[in-house]
C-alpha cells in the first residue's frame, strides 16, 4: 500500500536525519522534494501545495533548527500534517435513524460497489450485530442484480428478491416494505454505475436518495485511479452531497494520490477501505495509521486487531504449549502457514510491519514470497506422520520421495529444512524470553534461505 510514496519519503527523511544540524536552505530543499514525491504519487496539485504550505512554518521554525534531531522532528511534523489532511479521526457509519437505516452505495461502473455492498453488509452483520438487506438498483447492466444475489445468498445475506424489469424507483420503494415486514435494521442500496458520470444517472440518484431518506449516501471510488477517482468524487458530490467515501483497491494502491486527496478535494471522510477480493477485505479508515503505512512506521494496532479476528485462538494457543514444551514440529509449521494465509499472506502481514520496504528488500533478495508458501504447504503434506513429527528421519532416499510428490526439486526440500531448523531455534529463544537478533528478518534465517 502506498509503496512508491513511502519509498521516495523514507529516501527524503534519511538525508535529513543524517545532518547534525539543519539550515533553513536545507528543510526549503527537503520539502521541495516532498511536494514532488506527492505530486509523483498523483495527490491533485492543490492538496500537495497546501500539505506543503501548512508544514513549511513549522519546518522552517527555530525549534527545528535548534533540535537535536531535527531529521525527527521533520518527519513528526509531515506526520502530524498527513493525519490532519487524511481526516484526523476515524468516523464510523451514521446508524442514527429510525430503522430501517437506508446507505446508498454510488459510483462510476466498475468501481467495485456491488463487492463493497456484499463486504458492508458483512461486516455491519458480525461487528454492529444489526440485520441487514441487501438491494440492487441497477437494472442496466447485465447481470448486475444476480451478482449482488450470489454475494448475498453465499454469505447468508438477506436480500430482496429480483422481479424482471422492475425500475429502479418501484425496488426502492418494494424495499421499505420488504424491510419493514422482515424486521431489517439496515438496507444497503447498491445503485446502478455508469462509465461516466451523466445527468440522467444524477437524477435517479437523487430521486432514490429523497425516497429512501438515506443515512449516508457512499462513495465507492476505486483507489488504483487516483486523479480520476478524486475528480469523480468532486463531481458526485456537487450533485448528490455525498457524507463519505469508501476507497476500493487500496492493497494494490503504490502512489496513494487519491487517499491524500479525496478528504481536502471533497470535504467528506474516507470512512472504509478495501484491502482485497475476500467478503472480509474492508478495513475502517483510520487516518493516523495510514499516515503510519505511509512513513514507514508500520500499523502494527491494524495487525493485531486482523490477528484476533482470523486467526484461529485455540490453534494459536496450542503452538504457544508446543514452543514452551519444545514440540515444534512440521504440523506446527503447516499451521502457521495456514494461519498467515488467512491473514492475507505474506504480503499482507507485512504491509502492516514498521520499516516494509527495508523487509521487502530482504525477502526479495532471499527469494522469499507467496508462492515459496504454497511450495512449503505441499512438501509438508507429502511428508509421512513420522517425517512430519521429527524431521531429522528424513534422509536422501526420502527426500527424492518427497520432492516427487509435492512436484518441486530436492533443493527446495534442503531449504524448507533448513529453514525449519532456524525457525524451531529462534522460536525457542523466544519462548525463553531471550533477544532476537535486530531486523525484520534475522540475517542467519536469510543466509540459510539463500
Amino acid at each position: 500500500m502506498f509503496e512508491n510514496l513511502t519509498n521516495k519519503l523514507e529516501s527524503i527523511f534519511s538525508k535529513l536525519k543524517k545532518a547534525p544540524s539543519l539550515n533553513e536552505e536545507q528543510v526549503d530543499s527537503g520539502l521541495k522534494e516532498i511536494r514532488q514525491a506527492l505530486l509523483e504519487a498523483d495527490v491533485a496539485l492543490p492538496v500537495a501545495k497546501q500539505f506543503i504550505e501548512n508544514i513549511k512554518p513549522k519546518a522552517i521554525g527555530q525549534e527545528i533548527i535548534r533540535s537535536t534531531s531535527p531529521g525527527q522532528m521533520i518527519v513528526k511534523i509531515v506526520n502530524d500534517e498527513l493525519i490532519n489532511i487524511l481526516g484526523v479521526k476515524n468516523q464510523e457509519l451514521n446508524f442514527n435513524a429510525v430503522p430501517p437505516v437506508s446507505f446508498l452505495l454510488v459510483g462510476l461502473q466498475g468501481s467495485g460497489k456491488t463487492t463493497t455492498a456484499a463486504k458492508l453488509a458483512k461486516l455491519i452483520g458480525e461487528k454492529h450485530k444489526k440485520k441487514v438487506m441487501l438491494v440492487s438498483l441497477d437494472v442496466y447492466r447485465p447481470a448486475a442484480q444476480e451478482q449482488l444475489k450470489i454475494l448475498a445468498d453465499k454469505n447468508n445475506i438477506i436480500n430482496l428478491p429480483i422481479v424482471e424489469k422492475q425500475l429502479p424507483i418501484d425496488i426502492t420503494k418494494r424495499a421499505l416494505s420488504a424491510a419493514n415486514l422482515n424486521g431489517s435494521d439496515v438496507i444497503i442500496f447498491d445503485t446502478a454505475g455508469r462509465t461516466q458520470i451523466d445527468l440522467k444517472m444524477m437524477t435517479e440518484i437523487k430521486q432514490i436518495k429523497e425516497l429512501t431518506k438515506s443515512s449516508e449516501t457512499i462513495l465507492v471510488a476505486d483507489s488504483l485511479t487516483g486523479q480520476i477517482a478524486v475528480n469523480v468524487a468532486k463531481e458526485f458530490n456537487s450533485f448528490v452531497n455525498l457524507s463519505s467515501i469508501i476507497l476500493t483497491r487500496v492493497d494494490g494502491d503504490g502512489r496513494g494520490g487519491a487517499a491524500l486527496s479525496m478528504k481536502h478535494i471533497t470535504g467528506k471522510p474516507i470512512k472504509y477501505i478495501g484491502v482485497g477480493e475476500k467478503i472480509e477485505d474492508i478495513e475502517l479508515f483510520h487516518p493516523e495509521r495510514i499516515a503510519n503505512r505511509i512513513l514507514g512506521m508500520g500499523d502494527i494496532v491494524s495487525l493485531v486487531e486482523k490477528a484476533a479476528q482470523d486467526l484461529d485462538q485455540e490453534k494459536v494457543k496450542k503452538a504457544e504449549e508446543e514452543l514452551k514444551d519444545g514440540m515444534f514440529t512440521m504440523d506446527s509449521y503447516l499451521n502457521q502457514l495456514r494461519q498467515m494465509k488467512k491473514m492475507g499472506g505474506m504480503e499482507g502481514v507485512m504491509s502492516m510491519l514498521p520499516g516494509v520496504n527495508k523487509m521487502k528488500e530482504q525477502m526479495k533478495n532471499a527469494s522469499i514470497d507467496e508462492d515459496m508458501i504454497t511450495s512449503n504447504e505441499a512438501i509438508i503434506l507429502s511428508m509421512t506422520k513420522e517425517e512430519r513429527e521429527n524431521p531429522k528421519v528424513i534422509s536422501g532416499s526420502r527426500r527424492k520421495r518427497i520432492a516427487q510428490g509435492s512436484g518441486v526439486d530436492v533443493s527446495k526440500i534442503n531449504k524448507l529444512l533448513k529453514q525449519f531448523r532456524m525457525m524451531t531455534d529462534m522460536m525457542k529463544k523466544m519462548s525463553k524470553g531471550k533477544k532476537i537478533p535486530s531486523g525484520a528478518i534475522p540475517d542467519e534465517i536469510l543466509n540459510q534461505l539463500k
